[in-house]
């Protein structure tokens, strides 16, 4: 590498027995379409528990890039759905001290949960999913209706497509807004649920179920992002 370049951002995408294809393929796709004066800034690569063949959702068959053992050191770890791991959940505790960004996607919260990485964070998880998360985890404040929560090192996501906003937002977050936009024009991607621009509000699901989840207000008295204390939560 020349001595001018800057090593580029490691990204692991942890790997399960039943990883859901669209929270693995969502997140790379995101990642790997990332230009910055025609170079993707990120490293990426999966880990799973042992390096042998993973089925994933629907029968696909992938194998992984590293073992738990002999994986590099993440600076974002990325974990989609998939069944739960415990050498997978102690991977995450033993090198998230030295990341920057820990992430779960859909179910996932779930084992972040059992890792202990969560308690008393606010987070968010698939929609028919936040009773049961509540329940088994109540250290953790889980927030319905919304497409990802960032708290600053953590942030989780809501099911499937979730994972595309905040892998956008993250994105945003590194590299700044247009950095951001370009990625989602080359993805031809539509969505505005990555922007943290437009207010925490209900997501369309909550608002057909009358839910009494409101538009929380910032300091105007305005619906607004709440963006203080690193705790901020895209809207749907």
């Amino acid at each position: 590498m020349d001595k001018g370049k800057k090593r580029k951002i490691n990204v692991a995408f942890t790997l399960g027995k039943g990883a859901q294809g669209i929270d693995v393929a969502g997140l790379w796709e995101v990642f790997q379409d990332v230009n910055i004066d025609n170079c993707c800034p990120f490293d990426l690569y999966t880990v799973a528990a042992e390096k042998t063949l993973i089925a994933m959702s629907g029968g696909l068959q992938v194998l992984p890039n590293f073992a738990v053992a002999d994986a590099p050191q993440p600076d974002i770890i990325l974990s989609p759905a998939h069944t739960n791991c415990v050498a997978i959940n102690n991977w995450i505790r033993a090198v998230s001290g030295k990341t920057t960004i820990v992430s779960a996607v859909c179910t996932r919260v779930y084992n972040l949960a059992e890792a202990g990485l969560l308690d008393g964070l606010l987070v968010t998880t698939y929609y028919r999913s936040f009773d049961s998360l509540q329940a088994k985890s109540p250290l953790v404040n889980v927030h319905r209706g919304l497409r990802f929560v960032d708290q600053g090192k953590v942030i989780t996501a809501g099911g499937l497509t979730s994972c595309i906003d905040m892998s956008l937002y993250i994105v945003q977050r590194f590299f700044g807004t247009q950095v951001a936009e370009n990625t989602a024009q080359a993805l031809e991607y539509e969505g505005s649920g990555w922007r943290c621009n437009n207010g925490l509000k209900q997501s369309a699901r909550e608002r057909r179920r009358g839910s009494g989840n409101l538009a929380m207000p910032n300091k105007s008295g305005a619906a607004g992002c709440q963006c203080k204390a690193g705790k901020i939560v895209s809207p749907v």
